[in-house]
């Protein structure tokens, strides 16, 4: 099993682990329903209280944190640990939200499109631009689901967009080195698409038999899940897997496949953060856990948040 230093414990469902340049930590809790800080010694704090089911953060070129929240999900509890179980009873629809992290103010951004209400957004990067791409999971029932989305919307939230569609259950998503390159994942589907990014909330579509203009980069066999993702410096896409739970690291082009196992059959995200970019904070979600593992090569820099302070 991979070494791993504990960070914090007893989180709610974590997900969405930002880097801060202090060394500390922003999570969402999905079952908690709220916006959390962890300090470098494992001390929590509670940010925003937001409701529904915040699934993905990010920082925002304003120095807020922007929250992918997908309006509630049930909980399932049995002998395996807690996890997501189908849409919440008391689910309207999802939004996109923002948290001013001096104050805890929390100020719902999107929550339709003229493609119709958000379902359930999962997981934000934002561009050189200033605008964020964001993934739309839809929402499973009992007998039926939605199909998702990809959209791409305005940080002052004048304008948001459905790009790409359909997609199976999408979830994380990142900007290649180079930003010419969306890469999302599948959950389901186990799938790394690639889509070539034309401009802000432009991409060139692939041809059929490209379902949605996407080319696939990696599909893998067997019975396993792919949560949200981040790229090292080098392209490599490090996915969050659940499932066989831990860390899959691609390759760029999806010739060479490694799996990093980690203690948590839904192992949600990661993040890296510390010197040079070389500690990857990782959301075990079952255990209520982040933990930090030391990474043989240094994280991409994303775009914003390198000078974001809390309070």
């Amino acid at each position: 099993m991979t070494e791993f230093r504990e960070v914090a414990t007893g989180l709610r469902f974590p997900e969405g682990p930002v880097a801060l340049p202090d060394g500390s930590c922003l999570v969402v809790e999905m079952e908690g329903q709220s916006l959390t800080h962890v300090a470098r010694d494992g001390t929590v704090t509670p940010v925003a209280h937001l409701g529904g089911g915040p699934n993905g953060a990010a920082l925002g070129p304003d120095g807020h944190c922007y929250v992918c929240n997908n309006g509630g999900v049930r909980f399932h509890k049995d002998e395996h640990g807690i996890r997501p179980a189908g849409q919440d009873p008391s689910y309207r629809s999802g939004r996109i939200e923002r948290v001013d992290l001096r104050t805890g103010l929390v100020e719902v951004l999107y929550d339709r499109t003229e493609a119709g209400p958000i379902r359930s957004p999962n997981d934000l990067v934002f561009d050189r631009f200033g605008g964020f791409w964001f993934t739309d999971s839809g929402k499973t029932r009992e007998r039926d689901a939605d199909r998702g989305s990809v959209y791409y919307a305005k940080a002052d939230g004048s304008a948001c967009t459905e790009v790409i569609f359909p997609m199976l259950v999408p979830n994380g998503i990142a900007l290649s080195p180079d930003q010419t390159r969306l890469i999302v994942a599948e959950t389901h589907t186990a799938r790394l698409w690639s889509f070539e990014i034309a401009g802000p909330g432009a991409i060139v579509r692939k041809p059929w038999p490209s379902p949605h203009g996407g080319e696939l980069i990696v599909g893998l066999p067997g019975y396993q899940w792919f949560d949200s993702l981040a790229l090292d410096r080098a392209g490599n896409i490090c996915v969050a897997t659940l499932i066989t739970g831990g860390i899959t690291v691609v390759s760029p082009d999806g010739s060479k496949v490694k799996h990093i196992p980690l203690p948590d059959a839904y192992t949600t995200n990661l993040c890296f953060g510390g010197d040079d970019l070389k500690t990857a904070f990782v959301t075990l979600a079952i255990s209520g856990r982040l933990v930090a593992i030391d990474w043989p090569r240094s994280g991409l820099p994303l775009n914003y948040g390198s000078h974001v302070t809390y309070r």
